[in-house]
């Protein structure tokens, strides 16, 4: 008999052959009419900072999609985390070329750019996985980023989107402030950053050995995900308690090329890579979504704790002063901060349904 969050599981997977990005329009219509290549195809090497159990949903269906379109021009070899370069060295890959793009956030692949504390999980600056769009397009973060990376040699950005909600999963149960002192969790860099003031204390590890250090002892949890992701990947068969107060209600991650391999390629594939890049970013966020309030409600594998809400109120406050920490380290940080503190005033102000 198959178990609540095995049955939300299946759904969220039966997304997978169901989406757009999986047979969408520009690979029907482009594979309606054979293509015979007159020379080898273009060949580039993607890495992304995920493992291939989360790296299922996060990319293989849009490289898939592409490969597909591209109809024999062009063909991308994907790779998992570490599985070419350590994570933290995929901006250095990417731009010396021995990858010709990545998928990550710039925390984590240490991009040097004064930008890069936001990507990720900046704490607080969104609630839903709507907001990162919204402000990349509406309240100026394109130009901020594209501004940024122009000043970078051999690095192209490509475009941000939505992931999961920050969550902290953990061996033992988190009630309190005062519970997270010397917990080990891994965790994306910002975000433990800000957790680290209440004694949290973030630990790198290699993606694909999060599962061991959790069963040995080496890690006491995970602040790197949502319950649809910590569900997947099997992490919420180890951890026995998740807390419910979000930091942030969505990652912020990007896709970024190889200036020269981006230039090398012709502007109908250069436009298809950006069309599956945007059919990943819907796929991503109807999966993630989908499956956080059913995993929340009906999984069956952790228990749901909280902070005290006076506790809780102070972690918020706290925030605004780490905001203000990060905007004072850079006039281009200040323009980033600035545009979170319009968005959420815009926000607060609409009232229902928006917050």
């Amino acid at each position: 008999m198959t178990t609540p969050s095995q049955r939300i599981l299946a759904s969220r997977r039966k997304f997978l052959t169901t989406a757009a990005i999986g047979g969408g329009a520009a690979a029907a219509s482009t594979l309606a009419a054979p293509y015979v290549s007159a020379q080898s195809p273009i060949r580039w090497r993607l890495q992304t900072y995920s493992g291939a159990p989360l790296g299922a949903h996060v990319i293989k269906p849009q490289i898939d999609a592409f490969n597909r379109a591209a109809n024999g021009e062009m063909e991308i070899e994907l790779y998992y985390a570490d599985q070419l370069v350590p994570t933290d060295e995929l901006f250095r890959a990417l731009q010396n070329g021995t990858l010709d793009a990545v998928q990550s956030d710039e925390a984590t692949m240490a991009s040097p750019v004064d930008i890069s504390v936001f990507g990720g999980y900046f704490p607080f600056a969104t609630r839903f996985s709507l907001d990162v769009p919204a402000l990349f397009n509406y309240y100026g973060l394109n130009e901020i980023w594209q501004e940024a990376y122009d000043e970078v040699d051999n690095v192209t950005w490509l475009s941000s989107g939505a992931w999961d909600p920050l969550h902290i999963f953990t061996i033992d149960p988190i009630r309190s402030l005062a519970d997270m002192r010397g917990k080990r969790v891994f965790g994306v860099p910002t975000a433990g950053r800000f957790l680290s003031r209440y004694g949290l204390i973030p630990v790198t590890v290699p993606w694909d050995d999060v599962e061991v250090a959790l069963q040995t002892g080496q890690l006491d949890g995970v602040a790197w995900c949502g319950f649809t992701e910590a569900y997947e990947v099997g992490w919420a068969d180890i951890c026995n308690y998740a807390l419910t107060n979000s930091v942030t209600g969505a990652w912020f991650g990007s896709y970024f090329a190889n200036t020269a391999s981006w230039n090398n390629i012709p502007p109908h594939l250069q436009e298809l890579f950006r069309i599956t890049i945007d059919q990943s970013h819907y796929y991503r966020a109807v999966w993630y979504w989908g499956g956080e309030a059913q995993l929340r409600v009906h999984g069956e594998k952790m228990e749901l704790t909280s902070l005290p809400a006076e506790e809780w109120a102070q972690v918020t406050a706290d925030a605004n002063g780490f905001w203000d920490e990060i905007a004072g380290s850079s006039p281009r940080a200040g323009r980033v901060v600035q545009a979170f503190k319009d968005y959420a005033a815009n926000m607060e102000a609409a009232g229902y349904p928006y917050r």
